[in-house]
């Protein structure tokens, strides 16, 4: 028994989290079998966490080189506005729908030179400061009003559903699910096979001792937080996809969502650690968790307060885990 314990531990470091998601979802199965498993409930899971999962993406490249992004909710309300009102100008929809990303690069460009040409102490600043220009800039484009009707094309990664055939009319699979999973998939290659990705873990491991082995560190986090953008944009595309519209009001606290994500997920806010399973389970947890408290009448305002207390734990057990690290 003793001989198994680093081996059970082993596993639990590397699969714990999906052990957490596959409990969420017994659980949520035997407290409401009628609706929890339907497909209409499960749909609508993807649905409403597809944004998250994207910001959480972006996060997570900005968090593994010990770093934050408090922009993205912003950014993704700019790059909603920007392609609403394009769309509704008439522009052609392949242009429309490259607006949101594009906009969301151009301010992640801001956010990595604003950090490193300036040698600001904290990214936090940076962002923080690129948090409120972008929401000001969402509201003046159109005053503060809501734009909608932004065209079937705009709809379809938003609503559309793939049946294949052999789901139920009008479920199916999301096309949100397929930009999430191929976004998913293009970051773990792009993180795990690339020098790029290799140098962004060593960066977040220690950024001294990456500079001393020759790595351009501020080069690397400018296109860190042009990632960070482009999925906040591709967010924004979803999100009004969905909604069919752009509102200036749009992605408000959901920094704060993405940030929560990646650290349920097992990513280190010291940077240097996390995978983008573990991320996309974090996303998973928070979405099991709303839907499983909607589900069972929970009033909003104690939502608010579990979501609090886990993100505080998951902060604790990081530290808890840095702490057997370095004894070790």
């Amino acid at each position: 028994m003793l001989g198994n314990s680093p081996r059970i531990s082993s596993f639990l470091e590397h699969y714990g989290i999906v052990v957490i998601v596959v409990a969420m979802m017994a659980f949520l199965y035997a407290s409401r079998p009628d609706v929890f498993m339907s497909l209409a409930n499960l749909t609508n899971i993807i649905k409403q966490n597809a944004t998250l999962a994207l910001l959480a993406l972006g996060m997570f490249v900005v968090i593994v080189t010990a770093g934050i992004d408090l922009s993205v909710g912003s950014v993704m309300a700019l790059g909603m506005m920007c392609l609403a009102v394009t769309a509704k100008a008439g522009v052609p929809w392949p242009i429309v729908i490259l607006i949101g990303p594009l906009v969301g690069i151009t301010a992640g460009l801001v956010n990595g030179l604003g950090l490193t040409v300036l040698r600001l102490p904290h990214p936090f600043i940076m962002t923080l400061g690129t948090l409120n220009i972008a929401r000001g800039l969402s509201s003046l484009i159109t005053e503060g009003a809501p734009v909608s009707g932004l065209g079937r094309e705009v709809r379809y990664l938003g609503q559309a559903n793939y049946d294949f055939g052999f789901f139920p009319p009008p479920t199916g699979l999301p096309a949100s699910l397929f930009v999430v999973g191929i976004s998913a998939v293009g970051m773990w290659f792009f993180l795990n096979r690339t020098s790029m990705g290799r140098h962004i873990f060593a960066i977040g491991g220690n950024p001294h001792a990456a500079r001393v082995s020759g790595i351009n560190v501020d080069r690397v986090l400018v296109y860190v937080y042009a990632i960070s953008g482009f999925f906040a944009g591709l967010g924004g595309l979803l999100l009004a996809g969905r909604t069919d519209s752009g509102f200036p009001l749009a992605g408000q606290n959901a920094e704060l969502d993405a940030i929560a994500a990646v650290i349920i997920g097992g990513a280190s806010f010291f940077g240097g650690r996390g995978t983008v399973l573990g991320v996309m389970a974090g996303v998973l947890i928070m979405g099991l968790m709303r839907n499983g408290l909607n589900l069972n009448n929970v009033s909003p305002f104690w939502q608010q307060i579990l979501i609090g207390l886990v993100i505080i734990a998951a902060v604790y057990i990081d530290v808890l885990r840095r702490h057997a690290a370095v004894r070790r």
